[in-house]
């Protein structure tokens, strides 16, 4: 994916709207006469749903406030029936990172977070156990233990909610995270809230996946990173990662590729999530690079 240095006078606009004419005249048109100067510009319609799309980021010359650029662009918005919105592209997204006893997702991602490797701020990382509380530590990150249980569920959904609402997330990270999350609380994080889980779904659901898929001699594995709906790991597909492997081998070495396949996909979606790089399509994503 293409890399970007964020500045204080530059912003990203995302854009869906029904496919016309003049929807790429009327975008730069409005930011010619605004002061403003294309750095990026990507779009894509859509011939099955009708849709275009189109990511700009963008530097404004003269000094503008985020509320006058918002102002100013209603009426195009409005002209064209788009979903919109516009960021600061130097914002930082703040991330709630979800595990429960795999802790290489979370590991790997709070190490990127920690590095600049990740645009995003991690303001806190919740589990229903209790043993990461450390390596959240390691971090100087805050840990929150939620425990669930079938009957105490719906309250530990609700405390979950009410941490995502204080500390104004903006994106909340499944990073192997083993509870299905009610179908209210879906809704609530829709668009919002990324899981992890390897491809083999739906070949080869339940335990030990991983062996599962070495009795039956795969000779692919990997991972896919999408965004969480009431459909059980049917969400939109923001990313996925592959790794081919021979006869030789063992389940073991399987889930240890499955792991870093795992770790690569989800830190790529949530970058580009980040970034605003990727736009609802249905059940599908448009991620620009």
């Amino acid at each position: 994916m293409a890399q970007q240095q964020p500045g204080p006078d530059q912003y990203v606009l995302t854009l869906s709207c029904p496919d016309t004419q003049g929807i790429v005249h009327a975008v730069s048109s409005y930011l010619f006469r605004t002061g403003c100067n294309i750095v990026d510009s990507q779009q894509f319609g859509d011939a099955v749903s009708g849709l275009f799309f189109m990511r700009v980021h963008f530097s404004a010359e003269a000094p503008v406030t985020l509320e006058k650029l918002h102002a100013s662009f209603a009426a195009t918005g409005d002209a064209f029936r788009m979903d919109w919105q516009i960021h600061p592209s130097a914002e930082r997204a703040r991330v709630l990172l979800l595990v429960s006893k795999f802790g290489h997702c979370l590991n790997d991602l709070l190490f990127r977070a920690g590095s600049g490797a990740l645009p995003v701020d991690v303001v806190g990382v919740v589990s229903n156990h209790t043993d990461f509380r450390k390596l959240a530590d390691s971090y100087q990150v805050p840990f929150t233990h939620i425990p669930v249980t079938a009957d105490t569920k719906p309250e530990a959904e609700a405390a979950l909610l009410e941490l995502v609402e204080r500390e104004q997330v903006d994106l909340v990270v499944l990073a192997r995270y083993m509870q299905v999350l009610s179908d209210d609380l879906c809704k609530a994080l829709a668009g919002r809230a990324i899981n992890i889980h390897h491809s083999f779904l739906p070949s080869f659901k339940g335990a030990r996946p991983y062996h599962q898929a070495h009795d039956r001699g795969v000779k692919l594995i990997g991972a896919t990173a999408h965004y969480v709906t009431a459909a059980l790991d049917e969400g939109p597909i923001i990313e996925q990662e592959v790794v081919r492997v021979s006869h030789d081998v063992s389940p073991e070495g399987l889930v240890a590729l499955g792991r870093d396949a795992e770790c690569q996909a989800l830190a790529r979606a949530v970058k580009w999530h980040a970034e605003r790089r990727v736009l609802l399509n249905g059940s599908r994503t448009v991620v620009f690079g």
